[in-house]
């Protein structure tokens, strides 16, 4: 058994930006939707079976209550907001599980998912769908993987460590030291990409790299004013690797035969009428024949 967690956030946000839009009757954006829910469609018409799908229902969550600085729906184009509750209802009428993120975020879901999936011994493996770097902390040796869908690329351990420069379990650090300017926190100054990958693939977490870096074991470049920026900007890097760290305490699933698809809802058709899709009921009613 193969469990796939989508990142709907992205899927939707990348079919807004990638395809011409398109209004409903009623002169509403759905064109997204209609792309989005289409691809799940594929991904069962592809053999997947278990499907869950991720999203941020409210993009604030409990991390802007942690730092002011942290990403909101600010300037985003209200017409892709829209469809955040318009895709959870159409992926509730295909019959796809979905976990609409409120205090958490979609990233959270998708994570305590891979958790509870990885932990069923029917299960042979779980993929993440979603280039997000955040999700890497979560791959596991030929278990749970990483996988991007646009690009047809997944990511194992070995590629994580690749890509990177660390190891799943260091990619919280090292997005603590280095930052994301998607969530909206900055990283240390003077820690970048490779000197935080080098520093981290030896210590491993920021805990546990020394202080001074006399100290240090390893050469790096500029390390003393590293280990300096480090030491004065200790609880900064602290509170950044904590809203990396993604909650495995994000509601969603209890087993994974909550995320078994088994066809779509009776309310299907009037969905599909509402976003001119007919062709989701014939399709989803095809699909269903082989389940």
């Amino acid at each position: 058994m193969i469990v796939h967690l989508i990142d709907g956030t992205y899927e939707l946000f990348r079919q807004f930006f990638g395809r011409p839009g398109h209004l409903n009757e009623d002169g509403f954006e759905v064109g997204a939707t209609r792309a989005v829910l289409r691809s799940m469609l594929g991904m069962l018409d592809d053999g997947a079976t278990h499907i869950g799908v991720a999203t941020d229902s409210v993009v604030e969550s409990f991390r802007n209550d942690l730092y002011s600085g942290y990403k909101t729906g600010e300037g985003m184009d209200p017409l892709i907001l829209a469809q955040f509750p318009l895709l959870e209802e159409g992926l509730e009428a295909l019959g796809i599980a979905t976990f609409p993120m409120v205090e958490f975020e979609a990233d959270d879901a998708m994570a305590a998912a891979a958790a509870i999936a990885d932990a069923d011994p029917d299960v042979d493996k779980v993929l993440i769908c979603t280039p997000d770097k955040d999700l890497a902390q979560c791959v596991r040796e030929g278990r749970v993987l990483q996988f991007d869908r646009r690009n047809d690329k997944i990511l194992d351990v070995a590629d994580v460590v690749e890509k990177y420069g660390v190891p799943p379990e260091s990619i919280p650090d090292w997005l603590g030291l280095v930052g994301d300017s998607a969530d909206g926190f900055p990283g240390l100054p003077g820690w970048g990409a490779k000197s935080s990958a080098t520093v981290l693939f030896r210590y491993g977490r920021i805990e546990d790299i020394p202080q001074a870096a006399g100290q240090w074991d390893i050469t790096v470049r500029g390390g003393a004013k590293l280990a300096q920026t480090l030491a004065d900007n200790y609880d900064d890097a602290m509170l950044f690797k904590k809203l990396a760290t993604l909650d495995l305490s994000a509601p969603t699933i209890s087993s994974v035969d909550e995320v078994r698809w088994a066809g779509p809802a009776e309310n299907l058709p009037s969905f599909a009428a509402n976003i001119d899709a007919p062709d989701l009921v014939a399709k989803a009613a095809r699909l269903a024949e082989r389940t």
